[in-house]
């Protein structure tokens, strides 16, 4: 793992993947939508682990950039070793049962765009021969519940679509794998009722990285999500439509 570039690089998870990298002396694209914050990032890196690292910008919805944008990548490491998609927007379920402007803004953010970039990067990985995707999914897109639907049923359209991913480039020697994490302790959670288990980003990192080594296809991090996603999935729909979740 030389060169890996960080999709998002501003959000909680990616700042601390980052910094597990650069301590590695992993060469780093940091993208995303603020140059600010992504200079200041790559900074701290450079100062703190003395290690490459480079700020570019990514518009995720603007989905005409992602071809120049990807080059551009190229261009400045030569070859992509792997990437990590760690963006994503929450949005509020209220307003988007209410405006589909807003439903489809969350859908665009966290699906749409997604499959953009990732096809994108998938031809290039898949003609090489080698490389991983990793993308950071959720265990909202397990089961639909009203309190996040809109947003649960993106992540879950993420799922699936890595999962196809993940079976069309496995013959090439591309790992793709499917991050779900539960609830993480990032700006995109701050202030949100009702959460409990709620990991730090760092713990969650650790378990990228150590999953994306050893080529796992799934991940659910921390790892007891994977047992109460199943509980989740297993309630009969006649009683799980009565429930408030």
């Amino acid at each position: 793992m030389k060169n890996v570039l960080i999709l998002g690089a501003t959000s909680g998870i990616a700042q601390a993947i980052a910094k597990k990298l650069a301590a590695r002396g992993v060469n780093l694209i940091l993208a995303g939508r603020s140059t600010d914050e992504l200079n200041r990032l790559a900074g701290d890196l450079k100062v703190r682990f003395n290690c490459p690292a480079t700020a570019m910008l990514f518009d995720a919805v603007n989905l005409d950039t992602h071809e120049s944008f990807y080059e551009s990548c190229k261009a400045s490491v030569g070859q992509l070793d792997g990437v990590i998609l760690c963006y994503g927007y929450m949005g509020d379920q209220r307003k988007a049962q209410e405006d589909a402007q807003h439903a489809k803004e969350v859908i665009d953010v966290n699906f749409t765009s997604c499959v953009s970039i990732l096809h994108i990067i998938a031809n290039d990985f898949e003609r090489k021969g080698s490389g991983f995707i990793c993308a950071i999914s959720s265990v909202a897109g397990d089961r639909g519940r009203q309190s996040n639907y809109v947003y649960g049923s993106a992540k879950g359209a993420l799922s699936l679509f890595l999962q196809g991913l993940r079976n069309r480039l496995a013959k090439s020697g591309v790992t793709v794998l499917t991050v779900k994490p539960g609830f993480v302790d990032t700006r995109m959670t701050y202030g949100q009722q009702g959460l409990f288990l709620v990991a730090k980003p760092e713990k969650v990192a650790s378990d990228i990285i150590r999953a994306i080594e050893k080529k796992k296809n799934v991940l659910y991090t921390p790892f007891f999500w994977r047992w109460i996603m199943l509980i989740i999935k297993l309630i009969p729909e006649s009683v799980f439509k009565k429930l408030s979740l």
